[in-house]
């Protein structure tokens, strides 16, 4: 590795790849340069469980307990520790999240959607996702002795806002 001050300093639109370090190899992204903004991101996704497991979480039968209040904990714990689950993410700030789970009885379903916000110089996408997929998964561990046919399905990011580059909505 070079000494810092001879590192020359790459735009991104100069790398074309932001996660490319100009000599090769990998870097993360250099946000020094961003000014604070608010941030926002609401993420969502499902687990299908079967009618049993519906049933048992509906019910509060589990053996292992509450299903939904321990998911939510997880996905909130999920989104606090995004940066050291996922190796090039910025350690984000967070100034809240939000957890929700509620069954859909339709498809012995559980939903999940996950709200963060932060003011800072990067986005918090990836905490937003990180949230509902722990969550989803701490269904999944919590189920899996009543049934090994669950699905995570449909995980996405529903919305974000500011950032370069802008707003956005899902269309669904």
């Amino acid at each position: 590795m070079e000494d810092v001050s001879s590192l020359e300093e790459a735009s991104p639109t100069e790398n074309a790849l932001s996660h490319v370090a100009p000599e090769g190899g990998v870097q993360m992204v250099d946000v020094s340069t961003k000014s604070d903004a608010p941030r926002t991101a609401l993420a969502a996704g499902r687990v299908l469980i079967g009618e049993e497991a519906f049933r048992q979480i509906e019910e509060e039968t589990l053996k292992k307990g509450d299903v939904l209040t321990v998911a939510q904990i997880a996905g909130i714990t999920g989104a606090k520790l995004t940066s050291r689950l996922i190796p090039l993410c910025h350690s984000v700030q967070i100034n809240g999240v939000d957890v929700e789970l509620s069954l859909a009885e339709e498809d012995f379903a559980v939903e999940v959607r996950a709200f963060a916000k932060s003011t800072g110089p990067t986005g918090v996408e990836m905490e937003a996702l990180t949230a509902v997929n722990v969550a989803a998964l701490t269904v999944y561990d919590m189920c899996k002795s009543v049934t090994k046919e669950i699905e995570i399905a449909n995980v996405r990011l529903l919305a974000k806002t500011g950032g370069q580059s802008g707003d956005y909505r899902r269309e669904e």
